[in-house]
């Protein structure tokens, strides 16, 4: 921006046309010019110094002396109406919160389930119920006396439980942090049901460092992880036996941040089916370049958490399986062929009643899978299935045995579809379990004794999701969701699989969970309505939602979803917002509930903004192994190219938006995305706001980037191309960024690389750093609101506002 640019836009401020501006731009004209004035200000005084060399990049809205400057909804005269959604109203006002469901535990053993509920009667902590599930009958199994430690105040309050496998013990997480993704750290508790007697586990170890306790199949004792090492412990004497020796580059039975983040290793450990064994993953970090998370805030002097991090073509983490007595001793390795750093074997599991494992383990490119078993006693592993694909293959194999260890349940996509087949553990593959041209979403249950196996598909929508069922034989698939249940739909459904609870939601409708009998789909109970949020939907000015299918280039047509404006829409008026994300693990044009991020879409359309999303191939769609891998080795390429066809169709065809009002905005991958398409697309988007995103792919993770665009050395092409920080020189629209400075995942260090860029090139953006915030930007007091209300302000600014106005 020169000097010039900058001075036409400090006038535009005060372009407001009280006849066609919106509800939010019409304020009082002394406390509109009151900022129009301070934004001139600041605007004129950062022109000054970008002409003196001393400011190389400016906020795109300075900073307001008025307190609600820049809140969106704090600029509206007086409450809000039933009828408007405001972002108080989404993120404070609890209008829209939904329902919880209490933390629920199928039983192993009988028709009944357990819930974690607040005691009653006026008592503090909670009560663990078991609730039959014909009758309802509810029977308080521990009260919250009896999870109260001597002498302490108060009694425990669980994250989670888990049962014995009779049901007669119960271990307790307490006080549990996060490890990166999710609370895997913490305190254990074991309580006897009988005597009710409540233990420690742990010995002297400082508080909150147990990881994964579980117990052994006779549930005398426990093993768990604590400081990167296996430890068992007798549940009578207490006496701990440490299992494993590491030092500090060594991890046993969890994992590193790259394996627990790509191939959700983190409880990294099995108890073999006589109890006598652990087999479990060895990590040695040596070697791993670490990365650095920066703290600036919380103390003086700035605090430095290191992390061993692979990026992409860089060192992994030597990984080894072992298996070892829980007494310790010396430790078996399997023998798994190749380099243990160039390989990765995601999954170990035991085969029932045996003193055989299953393994399977990726090549560094992933694009093979080999199936092992082994022999626990000597280590020798014998190859019994390879599965490879051109491009890459997925890791949604966790090990389903069946007929005791016999056979396994299979997902491969080698025919084009993501079929369910039946392998057998000596010969590979035997028969297809399902047929047809569509895809296996999600296995959710086998029904051995009856010979089912269900799952979730959708053979004609691909926006929706629901439950079939096919024999474990083979044959034609079976509809289990009503047809009334139009939307999406997911299931969590009991071991004996006769009972599930079901969830059901539509774009326009938010969940509903029910109690139901599998087979019949007959409802038992309703667990939650949301009746309060939906009444208060019911009154909202309710924009158009409709679904679309965009053809593009090469007769492929996109899957979209657009939020209109309540009531009829002109011509060539509105401004357009894309909401993208188009990776391989994210998909978001889907026929379900969005939350509070499709409220405050939903907010913007009242405001007369129309918002859509698109589906590129390569999102994972269940349209077939063909459009999910597309683009292979064009990550970055082809996504933007298709989304950018997507939107001109679009464009055409809505003869009702403002061509020079366009916009698009994502996170994380959409966040990449976002850059992409601005900074290659000029012509095409105006303003881009891109949170947490990863400019240059050469800074993100092994697993991830080198499974759909291979090693830097061998693409470096696709590296290049398909970083938006080449190609930030060619920014012209406005560009909002904001990332937390604390995100493990992807780095600000990326924003940075990027803003240098920006830089050099003498482009204008705005960028909001959130202190020790995550890949979430969740943590600390009105951080999800702030960030919203930061992404409204400069939407307002600079799309929603009339055209009259300017940019």
């Amino acid at each position: 921006m020169n000097r010039n640019e900058a001075l036409l836009n400090m006038t535009s401020e005060f372009n407001v046309n009280p006849f066609t501006s919106t509800p939010w731009q019409r304020q009082s004209t002394v406390a509109r010019s009151s900022r129009s004035v301070q934004r001139v200000f600041f605007r004129m005084l950062a022109v000054l110094l970008l002409e003196s060399g001393a400011l190389t990049a400016t906020l795109a809205n300075p900073p307001s002396l008025t307190g609600a400057a820049g809140d969106f909804s704090e600029t509206r005269p007086g409450p809000a109406k039933p009828s408007q959604l405001t972002l108080d109203r989404i993120f404070k006002s609890g209008d829209f919160t939904p329902e919880s469901v209490p933390f629920t535990t199928w039983s192993k053993k009988g028709s009944h389930y357990f819930h974690l509920r607040p005691a009653g009667g006026g008592v503090k902590g909670k009560d663990l119920v078991r609730i039959e599930i014909e009758s309802g009958a509810m029977l308080t199994l521990v009260d919250a006396a009896s999870l109260t430690p001597p002498g302490a105040e108060k009694p425990l309050d669980p994250a989670s439980f888990e049962f014995s496998e009779d049901e007669s013990q119960l271990l307790l997480f307490t006080d549990t942090h996060r490890v990166w993704r999710r609370n895997t750290r913490g305190n254990y508790w074991h309580l006897d049901l009988k005597t009710r007697e409540l233990k420690k586990l742990g010995g002297e170890a400082p508080e909150g460092t147990l990881m994964f306790a579980k117990f052994s199949p006779d549930a005398t004792r426990v093993a768990y992880v604590q400081e990167a090492n296996l430890h068992m412990q007798d549940l009578q004497s207490l006496a701990i036996t440490k299992v494993t020796s590491g030092t500090n580059h060594l991890i046993h039975g969890t994992s590193d941040w790259v394996y627990e983040e790509e191939l959700d290793v983190r409880d990294a450990f099995r108890w073999s089916p006589d109890g006598k064994h652990l087999a479990f993953w060895q990590f040695d970090t040596s070697g791993v370049p670490v990365f650095q998370l920066i703290n600036n805030t919380d103390e003086n002097y700035p605090k430095l958490t290191p992390i061993p991090y692979p990026k992409a073509g860089e060192q992994n983490a030597s990984v080894r399986l072992g298996v070892v007595a829980v007494g310790g001793g010396a430790i078996t390795w399997l023998d798994l062929p190749g380099d243990p750093r160039q390989h990765y074997p995601a999954h170990l599991e035991w085969i029932p009643e045996t003193s055989r494992l299953l393994v399977q383990q990726f090549n560094r490119a992933q694009n093979t899978n080999r199936v092992f078993t082994a022999d626990a006693a000597t280590g020798a592993c014998h190859e019994i299935l390879v599965e490879s694909d051109p491009a890459w293959l997925e890791n949604d194999n966790p090990v389903r045995c069946l007929q005791k260890g016999a056979q396994l349940l299979w997902l491969s996509e080698r025919d084009g579809w993501r079929r369910a087949y039946v392998a057998s553990t000596k010969r590979g593959l035997e028969h297809p379990v399902t047929r047809g041209s569509f895809d296996v979403m999600q296995v959710e249950a086998i029904d051995e004794a009856q010979g089912w196996l269900y799952y979730a598909a959708s053979p004609e929508e691909a926006t929706r999701r629901y439950l079939y069922r096919s024999p474990l034989a083979g044959g034609p698939p079976e509809r289990v969701t009503p047809p009334h249940f139009q939307g999406w739909n997911t299931y969590s459904i009991s071991p004996d699989a006769r009972w599930a609870l079901h969830t059901h939601s539509s774009f326009v409708s938010p969940p509903r969970v029910e109690l139901i009998r599998l087979t019949s789909h007959e409802r038992v109970r309703t667990l939650a309505t949301n009746d309060k949020m939906r009444g208060h939907l019911a009154a909202l000015k309710r924009p158009d939602v409709q679904f679309h299918r965009v053809p593009i280039a090469s007769g492929v047509e996109l899957d979209a979803w657009s939020i209109r404006p309540p009531g009829r829409l002109g011509s060539g008026r509105h401004p357009l917002l894309f909401y993208v994300y188009g990776e391989p693990h994210g998909q978001t044009v889907r026929d379900t509930w969005q939350g509070s991020r499709g409220l405050w879409h939903m907010m913007l359309a009242q405001q007369g903004c129309i918002v859509a999303s698109v589906d590129n191939r390569g999102t994972p769609s269940p349209r077939g192994r063909e459009w999910r891998r597309a683009p292979h080795l064009k990550l970055g390429i082809l996504p933007p190219q298709e989304q950018a066809e997507a939107a001109r169709a679009l464009l055409q065809r809505w003869k009702f938006v403002d061509r020079q009002r366009v916009g698009i905005w994502g996170w994380s991958g959409g966040g990449s995305m976002t850059l992409n398409a601005i900074f290659k697309y000029p012509e095409l988007y105006q303003v881009g706001l891109a949170v947490a995103p990863v400019p240059d792919m050469r800074l993100y993770d092994t697993i991830y980037q080198e499974r759909y665009m291979g090693l830097p050395a061998a693409n470096a092409e696709g590296y290049r191309e398909g970083s938006a920080v080449h190609f930030a020189k060619d920014l012209r629209g406005r560009l909002w960024l904001a990332h937390g400075t604390g995100d493990d995942n992807c780095h600000y260090q990326g924003i940075e690389r990027l803003a240098n860029e920006l830089i050099a090139h003498h482009k204008h953006f705005t960028l909001l750093p959130y202190p020790n915030r995550s890949h979430s930007i969740s943590e600390s007091a009105n951080t999800t609101r702030h960030l919203h209300a930061s992404m409204t302000r400069f939407l307002e600014d600079h799309l929603l506002r009339n055209p009259s106005r300017g940019r």
